[in-house]
């Protein structure tokens, strides 16, 4: 029978190999990461963001005790909440005051529910969220990211009156530079031997990355701007003012060093809404930090609620979302794209994952890697992200497998998750917006709830 993992949690890649892996993760979880500044402005650092993302899953895998092979980046539910305390504030400086007291309420939420699970125990977590509720609930999550990957897809092309790309004329470039990377990464990790089949989304990125090139050089030497599809515009930004240090070496701009400006114009009122902004999402995430960590499971075939703990990987969480705020301003959160790359490469190696949070931090500081890294077209990245959110839904799939759906509490609790998640039923509450997923895994343990309490009577 064939092994499952090809490297498990406490397995130790030779260095070489696992530096190849740490940067496969990290082009995994690179896009999001540096996306959720890039969507807030206010002058957010994405190389911050990315230096705040390794930090935090450091403090994770020490909460961990480095037996989790997860990875934390800037955490998307929290885009409302950080656009709350900007809007709140009185100047940017606040703002960014504003960004770590709510991440420290965050955090808080998350350590009182871990002393609740360290005292109580997690078997209340699986009656809550059986397999009916975690499967679809784990298939959402890919799901709903769906468009996105399409998205990044066609992120080059004309667009119509509405904002949607035209597939005509140079859209179809960015289509087949997506298609390359995709097949690539297919067929890499379906026939590569040894090595390469390990490095599927490096070799993918880089065919993707290579084609979209060899466009670009077609286009600036025909004058097509059509084909200019690799932006150079991150290079040329490190010689704009000259060849210097900075041009290779700089420190990220860091949330609390902005933050500092900000403490003699804090108020009462301000931590207020603050507040209101951060603790209902922190809620609400919580359900999303345990679907993650089931589907983990289920691909590593090791429990994780029991070992290392529900309230160690709660704590982890919590306060490495606290430290990626406090470095890069975005609380973190355990990411679909890191747990994908696990299930595809079958490289479960705590240790690849401690050396991707490295990585990240060393990278942050590195110029013309960063530059690199801002300069890979979002249709590459598109034509990976398939393949991380279809293994996602996959993996969801894979727990509904294992449901009695001829029993009919079953049948409809899976039917309704699915139907309204997939809808798009998300709630606003005030300032507080609760997700799809959220709303459709509140319905769903209402549901279970309600029909097994039925058939028990």
């Amino acid at each position: 029978m064939e092994k499952k993992l090809v490297y498990d949690i406490h397995e130790r890649p030779k260095f070489g190999q696992m530096l190849i892996f740490a940067f496969q993760q990290l082009l995994a979880i690179m896009a999001a990461t540096i996306a959720v500044p890039a969507i807030i402005g206010n002058g957010m650092s994405a190389s911050a963001a990315l230096f705040g993302a390794g930090i935090g899953t450091i403090v994770y895998q020490l909460f961990t005790k480095f037996r989790s092979p997860v990875f934390l980046g800037s955490s998307f539910a929290f885009i409302g909440s950080m656009s709350a305390a900007f809007a709140g504030a009185a100047s940017a400086s606040l703002g960014y005051l504003g960004l770590i007291i709510g991440a420290t309420f965050a955090g808080l939420v998350y350590v009182v529910i871990a002393l609740i699970v360290k005292f109580v125990g997690v078997n209340w977590i699986n009656k809550l969220m059986p397999a009916a509720v975690i499967g679809p609930t784990v298939a959402l999550i890919g799901l709903s990211l769906a468009g996105a990957a399409v998205k990044d897809v066609f992120s080059y092309g004309p667009v119509d009156d509405n904002g949607s790309f035209i597939m005509s004329g140079f859209s179809w470039v960015s289509l087949i530079c997506a298609l390359v990377t995709l097949f690539v990464v297919i067929l890499v990790s379906t026939y590569g031997k040894k090595m390469t089949k390990l490095i599927p989304f490096i070799i993918g990125v880089l065919a993707g990355y290579g084609v979209g090139l060899v466009f670009t050089i077609i286009g600036y030497a025909t004058g097509n701007d059509a084909l200019k599809i690799i932006d150079f515009a991150p290079f040329q930004a490190l010689t704009a003012n000259g060849v210097g240090i900075e041009t290779f070496l700089s420190v990220p701009e860091f949330s609390f060093v902005k933050a500092l400006d900000g403490v003699k114009e804090f108020d009462v009122s301000y931590l207020a809404t603050v507040a209101v902004a951060y603790v209902p999402v922190a809620l609400v995430v919580f359900a999303e930090h345990i679907a993650d960590h089931k589907n983990l499971s289920s691909i590593i075939d090791k429990d994780l609620l029991e070992d290392p703990g529900l309230h160690r990987t709660l704590l982890g969480d919590g306060v490495g979302s606290f430290a990626g705020a406090f470095f890069g301003g975005c609380p973190n959160t355990t990411y679909g794209e890191s747990v994908g790359c696990v299930a595809i490469t079958r490289n479960a190696s705590v240790a690849t994952i401690t050396t991707t949070a490295i990585l990240a931090i060393l990278i942050s500081f590195v110029s013309p890697f960063v530059a690199f890294l801002d300069s890979i077209p979002g249709c590459v990245m598109g034509g990976v992200c398939i393949t991380l959110y279809g293994f996602i839904a996959v993996s969801g799939m894979k727990m509904i497998q294992k449901v009695n759906l001829e029993d009919n509490a079953n049948l409809f609790t899976v039917s309704v998750i699915l139907i309204t998640g997939i809808g798009g039923m998300a709630m606003k509450i005030g300032k507080v917006t609760i997700t799809a997923i959220a709303c459709s895994l509140i319905l769903g343990i209402i549901v279970n709830i309600v029909l097994h309490r039925k058939k028990e009577n």
